[in-house]
């Protein structure tokens, strides 16, 4: 009988509900196949039995395969420590509550499930706090005030809210924070987390992110074994709902979001190879990339030293300036190139010999900078060549396709055009088709037989279509790294992908955007903790990678853990009064399987059985 099939009493082999499924590809160009991993659960349907996917595995060893990994002492000898402090559900209650007593005869009838509250996502979210030591970073720098609930213990709920359901903080007061368990685990009640409270947070955290950075990278870097060798830096933009008038850095700027109607500020990240967060800068919304290097190097060297390591950055933010930055005290850096730079090394890519292959497909060939002092890295993509040869190729297409319609319009007219209004409509096609603009000739020519006047011929520019056919697909690359070989270099700018993947999921996952504060210090605080949900999102997802479970099923497992709930049993008793058993639902099989991999056990009830308060008589009052 084959693994993950079962047999039943009729003869007929019977799936299990859940079970692990091997999947084989092979790739392009390869004779091996590689065979990778889903954890699936069978379930039925009204086309029949059909698997779904609850996570993707990756490629397991046979170990893995044999038995779950145990993630947890891999990651920190503290961390099942972490997860004892987490568990305050065992709480005795003050000197006032009365004891219940450990057996006592309850009444089946009159038995009531009470409070359903979410609990599997927002468990998981705090225990992600507290293993970052968030808790003790806050409190070691926040100085105990008068107020009813300590700041950093709000941090934690605002923290957990952008994590588990990001939206407002009049959302998070009003409707969230009373629909989860939080207020039983940390003891603060719903009343007590209100928009004005959860607004002072932002402003009381605000003061403290270099401290938290700086505790982030000391952190992360012990539960994962991180270098710091190399920084990845990019940046993106979040937009404002609004006018925001009360943030001078709001402006209107180039939009990664496509909403070039709204105000917007940047955000510069900077991350390591991995995409653990480092650290970040907010910029005005009109900022150009490439300005805001000086000041991130900078700032990222006054916080962390100037420690050997390499700084990579894309093509948007070279410039002459930018490189003699990094070249002034010795900086080692790796960067992209403007398209133009193609020219200034024309012979090589006609060159047939000293490629080296990536597994993507990419060749990649180092030679010298014209002046000698930098390495440059000449690569070529069959894929990225297919795709600007289509590009190319659409555009031609459209301003073909126009000015056949222009020189018809110009053969059926009755009356005489002018030459300045031809040109112009001309020179509007060009600019919308501005990727191809340069491939054809076009001129407006006197034609006396015409009542218009005029006519209009165009052809390919020979040049320009030699050059696209020999530089489609390719791209330079620059550093002044010396002793590495073309392909080493070519992976490590690749690895700015961790980056964008960074934006991503702040974007999409966290929600970053769109802006609704309108005040620079709450828009600066709102980012801040994007930053820290980005922190906990960072560490689920290296812990499920060293669990086998894959780095892109943090939104699998959130969505497993909010299935779980809790709730408040009613138990009446023969004494005539009634216990309150607060418990937490049992979790499905699937869900099982993922916390068994992680070595995460849930609490099955959160603090100890006490009384239900007899009901007030009516009219009753206190004095």
């Amino acid at each position: 009988m084959r693994p993950g099939v079962r047999g039943s009493h009729d003869g007929r082999r019977k799936e299990p509900p859940m079970f692990l499924k091997p999947c084989q590809r092979r790739v392009k160009g390869k004779r091996k196949r590689y065979v990778y991993w889903q954890l699936v659960e069978s379930v039925r349907t009204a086309a029949g039995s059909r698997h779904r996917v609850v996570a993707y595995l990756g490629e397991l060893s046979a170990s893995e395969k044999r038995g779950w990994a145990r993630l947890a002492r891999l990651l920190d000898g503290q961390a099942a420590e972490k997860a004892e402090q987490l568990r305050l559900f065992d709480r005795t209650g003050t000197a006032e509550e009365e004891p219940v007593p450990g057996e006592i005869e309850v009444r089946l009838k009159g038995v009531a499930v009470e409070r359903m509250r979410d609990f599997g996502e927002v468990y998981l979210g705090l225990l992600l706090w507290r293993i970052l030591g968030l808790d003790e970073c806050l409190e070691g720098h926040v100085s105990a005030g008068k107020e009813a609930v300590p700041w950093p213990l709000m941090a934690a709920i605002v923290t957990v809210a952008r994590f588990v359901e990001p939206a407002s903080e009049l959302h998070m007061g009003e409707t969230w924070y009373g629909r989860t368990a939080l207020a039983d685990v940390l003891g603060v009640s719903p009343e007590e987390v209100n928009e004005s409270r959860l607004y002072r947070t932002l402003d009381a955290i605000l003061p403290l992110k270099k401290e938290i950075e700086a505790h982030l990278k000391g952190r992360l870097g012990a539960l994962f074994g991180l270098e710091y060798d190399l920084f990845l830096y990019d940046v993106t933009s979040t937009y404002f709902e609004g006018e925001a008038a009360g943030n001078p850095q709001a402006k209107r700027g180039y939009s990664r979001d496509h909403r070039p109607d709204c105000k917007q500020v940047c955000v510069a990240l900077v991350v390591t190879r991995e995409g653990y967060p480092l650290g970040y800068e907010v910029f005005d919304g009109n900022r150009t990339d490439v300005t805001t290097v000086g000041e991130i190097v900078t700032t990222m060297e006054a916080q962390y030293g100037k420690a050997e390591r390499v700084w990579v950055m894309d093509r948007g933010m070279v410039s002459a300036a930018t490189l003699g930055l990094l070249r002034a005290e010795g900086r080692r850096y790796l960067v992209g190139t403007p398209k133009a730079q193609l020219k200034a090394v024309a012979a090589e890519l006609t060159v047939t010999e000293g490629w080296e292959t990536m597994p993507s497909g990419v060749e990649v060939r180092s030679v010298r900078s014209p002046d000698g002092e930098e390495t440059w890295v000449v690569c070529r993509s069959a894929s990225r060549r297919a795709k600007e040869e289509a590009i190319h190729g659409r555009f031609l297409e459209r301003i073909e396709r126009r000015l056949l319609a222009l020189s018809a319009g110009l053969a059926r007219a009755r009356k005489r055009r002018e030459r300045g209004e031809v040109e112009r409509r001309i020179g509007r096609i060009l600019a919308e088709n501005r990727r191809a603009a340069q491939a054809v000739r076009v001129e407006v020519k006197a034609c006396p037989e015409r009542p218009s006047g005029l006519t209009v011929e165009w052809s390919r520019d020979p040049v320009w279509t030699a050059w696209a056919q020999a530089s489609e697909g390719c791209y330079v690359l620059r550093t002044n790294l010396v002793g590495e070989t073309a392909g080493s270099l070519w992976r490590m700018y690749m690895q700015l992908t961790e980056a964008e993947a960074a934006f991503r999921t702040g974007k999409s996952d966290l929600a970053i955007r769109p802006v609704w504060h309108q005040i620079e210090r709450r828009v600066q605080g709102h980012i801040l903790f994007s930053f820290l949900a980005y922190a906990l999102w960072k560490t689920l997802e290296g812990w499920m990678e060293r669990a086998g479970l894959g780095r892109g099923s943090v939104r699998t497992l959130l969505e497993e853990m909010r299935r779980v709930k809790a709730c408040d049993v009613v138990l009446p008793t023969s004494t005539g009064r009634s216990v309150r058993v607060r418990c937490v639902t049992r979790p499905e099989a699937p869900l099982v399987a993922l916390l068994d991999r992680l070595d995460l056990v849930l609490p099955e009830r959160l603090g100890r059985p006490t009384w239900v308060p007899a009901p007030k008589p009516v009219g009753a009052h206190v004095v």
